[in-house]
């Protein structure tokens, strides 16, 4: 390895995400990185035929994978056929892997939203007005539909997650790099998703959160969980994005985003070094 890594950050600069800029975020952190590292932007659809030209690759904002899964599944087979170090690294649990692991969670009783994905289950679910029925292999909204109850019976199960529609107060995210928990945001109007402030999280706040991230057991890379506070106070999980999550670096200070800077500076280090010395 040369004395300068070099890294392939792959982000898709054009593409349109409902209440973000991703080409905002990923210009402004590429740019910071540079201080550490050499650095080459590129598409998703590029990054399979350029990654063996770098010391790393780096998966930022590169849009939901279902738009592209061929390629993705094959850009991820031959990122393991060839030891290409990708962070975050391909072992994730979470939404890396599909939407699986909120049934894994909801069976082994973690504080998440109840989900079941086959008509037999039906019964698991609490009582709700509505139901949110979700592809697995969804992303950013994407084939979300509301349905009542009558409707549940006659929905084609086996590629789809059923689970009740939670009346919260708010949704907040929490944001970790490796297993260190950097900053959060929380959105006060449910109606307006992305339309976030600072939030101050409690210990307990860190406790949930912290829960899900040791489930993950991803050594390096960054997190973002996902979670909504029910009328009744308690935490709910939403999402654990272990792929590619926004980061909303805009809406935090600049102490904030200057330490988040250095500590993912610090983590693609470590996780060079692990790999140069395993």
């Amino acid at each position: 390895m040369t004395a300068r890594p070099s890294l392939l950050y792959v982000t898709d600069l054009a593409y349109q995400a409902r209440g973000r800029r991703y080409c905002d975020e990923d210009i402004v952190l590429s740019s910071r990185l540079r201080a550490d590292f050499d650095i080459a932007l590129c598409h998703p659809l590029d990054a399979a035929a350029l990654m063996d030209r770098f010391d790393a690759v780096v998966v930022r904002n590169s849009g939901p994978v279902l738009h592209y899964q061929k390629e993705y599944d094959a850009f991820r087979d031959q990122a393991v056929a060839r030891d290409v170090r990708v962070y975050n690294p391909l072992t994730g649990r979470a939404d890396m892997a599909g939407k699986q692991y909120l049934l894994e969670l909801t069976e082994a009783g973690y504080p998440v939203i109840p989900t079941i994905d086959r008509a037999q289950d039906l019964y698991r679910l609490p009582a709700a007005d509505q139901y949110v029925v979700k592809p697995k292999a969804g992303a950013d909204s994407i084939g979300l539909a509301f349905v009542s109850r009558e409707q549940l019976d006659g929905l084609g199960y086996g590629n789809i997650l059923v689970q009740p529609r939670v009346d919260f107060r708010y949704e907040v995210s929490f944001y970790y790099i490796d297993d260190t928990f950097q900053y959060a945001l929380h959105a006060p109007d449910p109606s307006r998703r992305w339309v976030l402030e600072p939030y101050s999280p409690t210990q307990a706040d860190l406790v949930f959160a912290g829960r899900f991230i040791d489930w993950n057991t991803l050594d390096h890379g960054i997190q973002r969980v996902d979670a909504c506070r029910t009328q009744e106070g308690d935490l709910l999980l939403v999402e654990l994005e272990d792929l590619n999550p926004y980061l909303s670096l805009e809406h935090v200070n600049d102490r904030t985003r200057d330490t988040f800077v250095t500590s993912m500076m610090a983590s693609l280090h470590r996780f060079l070094d692990a790999a140069t010395h395993a």
